[in-house]
């Protein structure tokens, strides 16, 4: 196999790319992909191929790149320095203060995951040996990864089957690279399965629908003469958002926390997953020990923290805030959700203990979280400094390698798009009932939102962690603006990222705007 546009003779210090199957691994991908002069033969193995592009799925369960980069860098989520714990030369605080430059580790990593397994998609699609259900699922994968790509970065490198592999790859516009995914996901969509109950990670026709409904919402951010804004949606691409959405064959789970527990598979509100089974469960249990402190259960690793701000846009009964069910106070000791106050360990009546140790408490003081949060934290407040949150409940049968899958579409978000869609001009009608389910599962009262602000608000209280935050944030005009903890207006050249460095060897790419 031939590698595109490497890094000629030179080693990153970033770590290598999951997922590209070959021979030659000391060297990484970075503006493009790899295709194998073989591809077209039949010498390529789809089923291989294919596994893996579904694979590369797992990289948006970790703490950093997607994840990282779509909660970190919105109002939402904080990776404070804790003494000499969570500093990492600043990457976690940089990019909640947008600070954020071309070298910077997790951007590199997320460009490189995103195009490594467009490149595993390819392999596919190309293949000589392919069925005509492998290609479509291929074909919707690779538009999932474009899709991030368009949202994070802008321009999107990509090469057409039968070009020389020593080319170096075209590079789309962000305008070009919609019109592409587009035209992909509705030409595959009729190709695509229907979801089945219990397996929803699979490529199916109701992702499909949901991945366009999230590309017409977003065009006009997608499209805009500026990635600041200001941004224009047409009538007709909300309209298209509404039929998408219309089109969807799903209900909503009962309890919002179906959706997240260990065998959420089970949910018929999840569209689209990343797979998980004990054993190997992926990096989920991220999503419950990122912020944990040590002394918890499951323990964690005392780092990132939800911002005040964000929590107090929750009413304190809200169902998707705190799950305090009985089981999962006999199993943890705490809510899961958002956690503030006291900690306790399973049972939730024996108070849990901080390891500083001072004269008056020489075993550690009570563990308090406080929504008082600075960016770099010290002394008596070092592990109690923020708000924890875990999005998932915890495999008690498997806490290190869990059977929670990794929600990556929900109906919810399609039934939130919509009402946004309809709000911007769309044509089309709310279903009220099924709003009155959304809102009666979160024990508050409400109504379907009336306004983009109300809508807004609703995303984020619905879709809390589920990497969609930056994305709401641009579109509704709010990413930029200043708040708790970045005082500041920041320059408009962080609505996009960077191209990576490294990447920019491949001529046909350039610079985003004010990097």
């Amino acid at each position: 196999m031939k590698r595109i546009n490497i890094i000629k003779g030179i080693l990153l210090s970033g770590t290598l790319v999951l997922g590209i199957s070959c021979t030659n691994l000391e060297e990484e991908v970075l503006d493009g992909y790899a295709i194998p002069e073989d591809a077209s033969t039949g010498a390529i193995d789809p089923v291989q191929f294919l596994a893996t592009s579904y694979e590369g799925l797992r990289n948006f369960q970790g703490q950093g790149t997607m994840f990282a980069l779509n909660e970190m860098s919105s109002d939402a989520l904080v990776g404070p320095t804790r003494g000499g714990d969570w500093d990492d030369a600043g990457v976690w605080r940089q990019i909640h203060t947008h600070t954020w430059g071309p070298d910077h580790n997790e951007v590199r990593g997320a460009w490189n995951q995103l195009l490594s397994q467009v490149n595993n998609c390819n392999l596919v699609i190309f293949s000589g040996s392919g069925t005509a259900s492998q290609k479509a699922e291929a074909r919707f994968l690779r538009a999932f990864y474009y899709y991030h790509v368009i949202d994070l970065f802008g321009q999107v490198p990509y090469r057409e089957a039968g070009e020389s592999s020593l080319a170096d790859p075209k590079v789309w516009s962000r305008s070009q690279a919609t019109d592409f995914v587009i035209q992909e996901v509705e030409a595959v969509l009729s190709a695509l399965p229907n979801r089945t109950a219990g397996n929803a990670n699979v490529a199916n026709k109701d992702a499909a629908h949901f991945l366009l409904a999230k590309l017409y919402l977003n065009k006009g951010v997608f499209t805009a003469e500026d990635a600041a804004g200001p941004y224009t949606f047409a009538p007709a691409d909300m309209t298209k958002v509404v039929q998408n959405v219309d089109a969807i064959n799903a209900s909503l789970a009962p309890d919002y926390w179906d959706n997240f527990k260990p065998d959420n598979n089970t949910s018929p509100e999840i569209l689209f997953s990343s797979r998980n089974s004990p054993g190997n469960g992926g990096n989920i249990q991220c999503f419950w020990r990122m912020g944990m402190h040590y002394n918890q259960t499951p323990d964690g690793w005392n780092g990132f923290a939800t911002v005040a701000e964000y929590y107090d846009k929750f009413n304190p009964n809200d169902r998707r805030a705190k799950n305090a069910d009985p089981a999962i106070i006999a199993n943890f000791g705490n809510p899961v959700g958002f956690q503030v106050g006291q900690v306790y360990k399973p049972g939730g009546t024996v108070k849990v203990l901080d390891r500083i140790k001072t004269t008056a408490n020489p075993d550690g003081q009570p563990l308090i979280f406080t929504k008082n949060l600075t960016l770099i934290t010290s002394g008596a407040t070092l592990e109690s400094a923020g708000i924890r949150a875990q999005k998932y409940i915890p495999d008690v049968s498997s806490l290190g390698s869990p059977n929670n899958d990794f929600v990556l579409m929900r109906y919810s978000d399609a039934l939130l798009m919509k009402a946004e869609a309809i709000l911007r001009g769309g044509t089309g009608v709310n279903d009220a009932a099924k709003f009155a389910q959304l809102i009666s599962r979160t024990n508050v009262a409400g109504t379907v939102p009336t306004t983009l602000d109300a809508v807004y608000a609703e995303r984020g209280r619905e879709l809390w962690f589920e990497e969609y935050r930056r994305n709401d944030m641009i579109r509704f005009g709010k990413f930029l603006q200043a708040r708790e903890l970045k005082a500041y207006v920041s320059d408009k050249k962080y609505a996009l990222f960077p191209i990576p460095s490294a990447a920019l060897f491949n001529p046909n790419l350039k610079q985003n705007p004010g990097y």
